[in-house]
């Protein structure tokens, strides 16, 4: 490791302290002086659509705000950063991912993929929003009987549990890669340094899995574990990172995780690194294979943290691709 991607890890950790400890307090809606006071609330997020004979719903948990973007993603300068980033119209400052968490009612079982931070506030209080925005979607966390894992991090994971010991989805079974499982559960990297976040990662991991694992199912490589749902091995983020492939009446959904952060930097540049993937060449690699095939294959994916609610195609483009986002309807047709 770098002595400069030391310090850009370390800058990561401390705007994410700064954001706990409230320092971008500056960020809440301002009440102005009128006749009518203005509103602070955004109406719930979430978001219906078919996919073949599945219906679909997007709902959000919410928010991440991870400070300098050329702390986070490694390979070129900031200048080349700023550019992408102001080409696109997007700030330089404060870098923003969504949580874009899947529920597919298939009409035998409510699959739901990835759990976003739970009651954790290390992102500040703008995440955590999973269980609310499941009631808005009148999804009721007991009806859900799978979680799918696309890996074991905080903002995926440590959903699973409440605080005091209960079960958020009491009837459903976790499926998750057992490389993952493994290396996120792991007593002996609670004393782990390098990186900084390690120890961290690892205690949330403990947490969410560990009083589940007589419900969990492992799953592998190019499984179809769930009936439509199979998996793609995607290592380079996690050692055990997944992809799910879902396909009902000849038509696919790669359910992309953190194959890429975000619909610009890693796009545009492929082949730049994302400080907190646990091998960065490896998820470069992967990245490019994986987008590339979908590019090929004209196959829509959903970016758990692209900007909401996250659905769309990936392009070539030049030695990269480009991501188009796909239009949201305001109905959902019964037999679309």
């Amino acid at each position: 490791m770098t002595a400069i991607s030391m310090s850009r890890r370390q800058a990561v950790l401390a705007t994410t302290a700064a954001i706990s400890s409230g320092a971008f307090s500056g960020l809440r809606v301002r009440t102005a002086d009128a006749k009518v006071p203005r509103a602070t609330e955004q109406a719930p997020c979430y978001y219906r659509f078919n996919h073949g004979k599945i219906q679909a719903t997007v709902v959000s948990d919410g928010p991440l705000r991870l400070g300098d973007p050329s702390a986070g993603f490694l390979g070129t300068s900031r200048e080349e950063i700023a550019k992408m980033l102001t080409d696109n119209f997007l700030p330089l400052t404060n870098f923003m991912l969504e949580q874009n968490v899947l529920v597919l009612n298939t009409g035998d079982k409510m699959v739901l993929f990835d759990t976003g931070m739970g009651s954790s506030t290390i992102f500040g209080p703008s995440t955590g929003k999973l269980l609310s925005t499941l009631k808005a979607a009148s999804i009721d966390p007991k009806d859900i009987d799978a979680v799918v894992l696309t890996h074991g991090h905080h903002d995926h994971c440590w959903g699973i549990m409440a605080d005091d010991g209960g079960h958020h989805f009491p009837n459903a079974q976790i499926y998750i890669s057992k490389a993952d499982f493994d290396f996120w559960t792991d007593a002996a990297k609670l004393g782990m340094t390098d990186p900084p976040y390690m120890k961290m990662t690892v205690a949330g991991a403990r947490k969410h899995l560990l009083p589940n694992r007589d419900r969990m199912v492992f799953i592998k490589d190019g499984e179809e574990f769930l009936p439509g749902i199979q998996a793609m091995f995607t290592p380079g983020h996690t050692v055990g990172h997944m992809v799910f492939m879902v396909t009902s009446d000849g038509k696919t959904l790669a359910v992309i995780g953190d194959l890429t952060h975000h619909q610009v930097l890693l796009m545009h540049k492929p082949r730049l690194q994302f400080v907190n993937d646990t091998d960065p060449k490896q998820g470069a690699d992967t990245r490019v294979r994986v987008l590339d095939m979908l590019a090929t294959n004209r196959i829509p994916l959903l970016g758990y943290h692209f900007p909401w609610p996250g659905i769309g195609h990936v392009a070539k483009l030049g030695e990269g691709f480009q991501y188009f986002p796909t239009p949201m309807e305001m109905l959902v047709y019964q037999n679309a």
